[in-house]
């Protein structure tokens, strides 16, 4: 009989306001290389830094709060979470040709495989979900970038 219990592991980070959001891509992007991502799918760990990135810039600048920043991954998935103070939930728009924002939620819908947001009674959770490069290698190929 096959073991269906779920493994995963887990990561969680608190990045204050005034904290650079490089420190969150260092954070996660150290958690990829002991994963071998980088190695492996290094498209994919380009994506999910870009992704990070916005998140985190989105909870400082847009929802003037803290970020909490968690990553678990399992067989299938490595899903990004961020949470913030703010009940205001992100919607991809296309930013004007003059406009220096507003396309991070469009560029995360671009380069995650999936992402949703959850309201939270202190604010809301975005998270996205990038495929692990063993489930793309199980699904018949070697990595491909998230579509």
């Amino acid at each position: 009989m096959e073991d269906s219990s779920l493994r995963a592991v887990g990561w969680a980070r608190s990045l204050p306001l005034n904290s650079e959001v490089k420190a969150a891509r260092d954070w996660v992007r150290e958690h990829l290389e002991a994963r071998g991502w980088t190695s492996t799918a290094p498209e994919t760990v380009d994506a999910v830094l870009l992704t990070v990135s916005e998140l985190v810039t989105n909870a400082h600048r847009h929802a003037h709060s803290s970020a909490q920043l968690v990553m678990t991954c399992d067989d299938h998935c490595l899903h990004v979470t961020v949470h913030d103070k703010s009940g205001d939930l992100p919607v991809p728009r296309a930013a004007g040709a003059e406009s220096l924002g507003g396309r991070g939620m469009f560029l995360v819908d671009a380069v995650a495989d999936t992402w949703e947001v959850h309201p939270c009674r202190h604010g809301k959770a975005v998270t996205a979900c990038f495929r692990a490069p063993d489930a793309k290698a199980r699904e018949g190929g070697a990595p491909v970038p998230p579509q």
